[in-house]
């Protein structure tokens, strides 16, 4: 079983939104059926509940980190009344335990890998839902942390995730911005979608 040390990654305050959401995320979103529901899974600070808020979607962003969580639900108050929603779990926890949510028009995840409960993730989907990850890849260790192979996915590891979806897009590559990171992103959606 693969524990996560948070404490090995440094990351911004939780207020600080100046790091603009991934382009991945920004690209992918244009997909999801406007004013859809959409689970920010791993939220961390916000930012893609933020960006997704701002174009009308209605976001729960979940995390287990509470302090941040607070954070998200003071910066939101400039926001339509009601899109954006916090609910703190552990998501590393010795059960998987978030199918009492429902189901959702598209789920996020971004810089956040734990593969005892990875597949689940992909049940949170409604039919015509998109799954839009990007996360950390083998070779990242060249650009600092997160360099622990437990964190960081293995050749075509994403693709595993999808392999009962309908992959929309799918890129292992070496990106620049917002700092230099090796990563793979995916964008799939279940196989039954109706989607072109």
């Amino acid at each position: 079983m693969f524990v996560r040390r948070w404490g090995l990654i440094t990351v911004k305050p939780h207020s600080d939104l100046s790091v603009p959401p991934s382009e991945w995320v920004v690209t992918h979103a244009q997909k999801i059926k406007p004013n859809g529901r959409v689970l920010d899974y791993a939220c961390g600070s916000g930012r893609h509940t933020f960006f997704l808020a701002e174009k009308g979607f209605e976001v729960l962003a979940i995390d287990r980190d509470q302090e941040a969580l607070n954070q998200i639900q003071l910066q939101s108050q400039n926001i339509s009344q009601g899109l954006i929603k916090t609910a703190c779990f552990d998501l590393e926890g010795p059960t998987w335990s978030l199918a009492h949510l429902g189901q959702f028009d598209a789920v996020i995840v971004t810089n956040y890998l734990y593969r005892p409960y990875l597949k689940n993730i992909t049940k949170l989907l409604n039919p015509m839902g998109f799954l839009i990850y990007e996360t950390f890849a083998i070779g990242n260790e060249a650009y600092g942390k997160p360099s622990n192979p437990n964190f960081l996915l293995q050749p075509n590891e994403l693709l595993n995730l999808a392999e009962n979806m309908k992959i929309l897009a799918f890129e292992d590559l070496t990106v620049q911005t917002p700092k230099p990171a090796c990563v793979q992103r995916l964008c799939a959606v279940p196989l039954q979608s109706k989607h072109d």
